[in-house]
């Protein structure tokens, strides 16, 4: 697969992918800062529905699974906006501001789950 040399120059799709990184950045270390290895567990979920313990606890390597999807969320994101960037411009743009929604989502559910620790 060879990238278009139209969407290497298009300047505003470069924004996004560059906003996209600094974001999955600030994930990767708002995460790490707010990690404590003197704890052995965190509340790594919360169910609205349960009457009784809705915070679900876990290890922090369960936390650690949001840094992989704010990676994975990147890749896929570029990946698809590049093959459908031969399509459609548009279609590509619409692409990375999704992912650039989720990543700003992802940042944060992972930090209100810190808080309560």
């Amino acid at each position: 697969m060879t990238i278009p040399k139209q969407y290497l120059h298009d300047r505003f799709i470069l924004l996004i992918n560059s906003v996209n990184a600094f974001l999955v950045i600030l994930l990767a270390v708002l995460t790490f800062l707010r990690l404590d290895t003197s704890h052995s567990s965190y509340i790594v979920q919360y169910r609205s529905d349960a009457t009784i313990n809705a915070f679900r606890s876990g290890s922090s390597s369960e936390l650690f699974s949001f840094i992989i999807f704010g990676f994975f969320v990147f890749a896929f994101h570029a990946f698809i906006s590049v093959r459908v960037f031969r399509i459609h411009r548009q279609l590509a743009v619409t692409t990375l501001g999704l992912g650039t929604l989720l990543l700003v989502i992802a940042i944060i559910v992972s930090n209100a789950l810190l808080v309560l620790r």
